[in-house]
């Protein structure tokens, strides 16, 4: 996946600050932020490394689940001609729509 790392078994999602000329990742999944800087790959890996410590080490001061947990549920908005399309394909593919829409995030995502 584009601009996705993964440091100490967390996704981080990488992008790059013009204006401080610097990489930027930003840890995904987590109950809370936990963001790092660098200016180049080794950097990121040394600075992730750092900040999901920190990060992990005061949720486990204070008790908290450090990982985001996810129902499995969320709301979709599209247009009704999306819609329309959506529900001819699943139907052509002999899928509910829920498992068309749910097999195209999933191909697009990599899971």
């Amino acid at each position: 996946m584009k601009n996705v790392m993964t440091i100490g078994g967390q996704q981080a999602v990488i992008t790059y600050d013009a204006d401080i000329e610097m990489f930027r990742g930003e840890f995904i999944g987590l109950n809370g932020g936990a963001d790092f800087y660098a200016s180049d790959v080794a950097g990121l890996h040394r600075e992730g490394e750092i900040s999901l410590a920190a990060f992990l080490d005061e949720c486990a001061k204070r008790g908290i689940e450090p990982r985001k947990t996810f129902s499995g549920k969320f709301v979709l908005r599209v247009s009704p001609e999306i819609h329309e399309a959506a529900a001819v394909a699943a139907a052509a593919s002999g899928e509910s729509l829920n498992q068309w829409v749910a097999s195209a995030i999933r191909e697009a995502a990599h899971a």
